[in-house]
């Protein structure tokens, strides 16, 4: 990042700032499916955007602590959160930077790519993560694992990780954690201008012994 790039606080300010509303609304399909079958506690959600994935979670009887760079991004997420009756609690960090306090029986990372983070940011991340984990509890991470087909020329040049470099990268300490799933998912996909392609995710969930 140069010195005139912006801070990812304004660059994420900015971007949700340009719409009333980015995302669906709807939670990561992913992180319904690897969360089917926990048994609720506390959960951590990483990177939350409007909140979508918290309230599914908050609904699901886990007791959310949802987190985001963007004031304006978690404003909105508070404001349905309130409206439907689920207490949230929502906190500002810019994670290159600060982390939330305390252990979580859940930890979501659920998309963390960013234009303007500096290089290992998002590893670093992950890895403070997997520490918030409590003993016994779950890590889920869900990333891009490149460009939807139909994407020619890319908005910017970004390098996914394979499902095997994000589980190098969280340096989990042997024998401490079992990988229940380390996985690429393909699934359809639709550009803005309705061409139908496809994308390719990762999916890794494990588990703190």
């Amino acid at each position: 990042m140069t010195d005139t790039a912006p801070t990812a606080e304004q660059y994420w300010e900015d971007f949700y700032r340009e719409r009333e509303q980015v995302w669906t609304g709807n939670p990561n399909t992913l992180l319904v499916r690897e969360v089917n079958g926990l048994i609720p506690g506390t959960a951590l959600d990483l990177g939350c955007g409007e909140g979508a994935d918290a309230i599914w979670l908050a609904e699901q009887g886990w007791r959310v602590t949802a987190v985001d760079v963007s004031a304006t991004a978690m404003a909105r997420g508070e404001q349905r959160a309130a409206a439907a009756g689920w207490t949230i609690a929502w906190e500002r960090h810019d994670l290159r930077a600060t982390f939330p306090a305390g252990s979580f029986d859940l930890v979501s990372a659920q998309f963390l790519h960013s234009p303007v983070e500096l290089p290992d940011e998002r590893a670093g991340i992950l890895r403070s993560a997997a520490a918030a984990v409590a003993p016994g509890g779950v890590l889920i991470v869900g990333g891009h694992a490149g460009w939807p087909s139909w994407v020619s020329t890319p908005p910017h040049d970004y390098a996914f990780p394979t499902v095997e470099q994000v589980l190098e990268q969280l340096e989990l300490a042997p024998g401490q954690w079992q990988v229940a799933t380390a996985e690429l998912v393909h699934s359809a996909s639709t550009s803005p201008d309705g061409v139908v392609g496809e994308r390719a995710d990762s999916v890794i969930r494990v588990h703190r012994r």
